[in-house]
C-alpha cells in the first residue's frame, strides 16, 4: 500500500514538473525580438553615491531635441531633462525596460544585470545565480574623475546587440540585450576565460632548477684519493704461538 502511494505521489511530482517546464517553454517563445537602429539608442552606466553604478539606456525617438550629448572629457550627460521628452526620448531604468535575449530564448527571469569594477574597467554583466561565471555584456573604461552628472557610455561585446521585444509581430516597450548564440554555449566561453584568467593570476611560471655540474677527471681523482686516504688501514696479523 504505502509503495503503490510514493509511486503515485512521485508520477504526480514529475507530472507537475513536467508541467512547470512546459510553461516556462511556452512562455520562453511567447515573445519574438526586432532589429533596432543601435545609434538610436545609448548604454550608460549611472554614478551613485561614491561607488555604485546604475544601468540606464536611453533611445533617441526624435532627431531634435536631443536626448544626451558627449561631453568633452568624453562622459555623457543626459539633457532629457531640461525639456518636455514625452514622445522625443524614452528611458529603460530596470528590469522592466530591458533583459537578457540569448538563442532566440528570452531569459528576463533567469539573468540579472550588474554593473561591477574591475581594474580601471568597468564591466556590464548578466549574472545567473546558477552559474559561477557571469557573461561579459560591455564595458568602459573607469573615468579618473566621478561626476554624479557624468555618465559613462558602455560599449556592447562583439556579438551583442540591442533588440525590441515584439509579440505577434507588435513592437513593445522592452529591449533586449541579445546574442544570436545559445546560452550554453556563452557560458562554457565564459567559463574557460574564467578559468584562464584565474591561471594567469598565477603569474609565469618559475624556470627549472638547473641540475648541479658533473664533477670533471680532476675532481674526481682528487675525491677518489681523499677517500682512499681515509680509508682504514690493513695490518697484518701474526699468529700466536707458545
Amino acid at each position: 500500500m504505502s509503495r503503490t502511494y510514493l509511486r503515485a505521489a512521485g508520477l504526480t511530482a514529475v507530472g507537475f514538473l513536467a508541467a512547470g517546464l512546459s510553461q516556462e517553454c511556452k512562455a520562453r517563445s511567447l515573445f519574438e525580438s526586432a532589429a533596432v537602429p543601435q545609434k538610436h539608442f545609448a548604454v550608460l552606466a549611472q554614478p551613485i553615491g561614491r561607488t555604485q553604478w546604475k544601468l540606464l539606456v536611453l533611445e533617441q525617438i526624435k532627431t531634435q531635441p536631443r536626448c544626451w550629448r558627449a561631453r568633452q572629457d568624453g562622459l555623457v550627460e543626459p539633457s532629457l531633462t531640461r525639456f518636455n521628452f514625452s514622445g522625443i526620448c524614452k528611458r529603460y531604468l530596470d528590469s522592466n525596460g530591458y533583459s537578457l535575449r540569448s538563442g532566440g530564448q528570452d531569459l528576463g527571469t533567469r539573468f540579472r544585470f550588474r554593473l561591477k569594477p574591475s581594474g580601471t574597467s568597468l564591466r556590464l554583466e548578466a549574472l545567473d545565480p546558477q552559474q559561477r561565471a557571469p557573461l561579459l555584456v560591455g564595458q568602459a573604461a573607469i573615468p579618473a574623475r566621478r561626476d554624479t552628472n557624468g555618465f559613462v557610455a558602455l560599449q556592447l561585446e562583439p556579438g551583442w546587440a540591442l533588440e525590441r521585444r515584439t509579440y505577434q509581430g507588435r513592437q513593445l516597450n522592452h529591449l533586449y540585450f541579445a546574442h544570436q548564440a545559445p546560452v550554453n554555449r556563452l557560458l562554457a566561453l565564459a567559463s574557460s576565460r574564467g578559468q584562464r584568467s584565474g591561471f594567469q593570476q598565477l603569474g609565469a611560471p618559475m624556470p627549472p632548477i638547473a641540475p648541479p655540474p658533473l664533477p670533471t677527471a680532476r675532481a674526481t681523482h682528487r675525491r677518489t684519493t681523499r677517500l682512499a686516504s681515509n680509508a682504514p688501514i690493513r695490518l697484518q696479523v701474526i699468529p700466536y704461538r707458545r
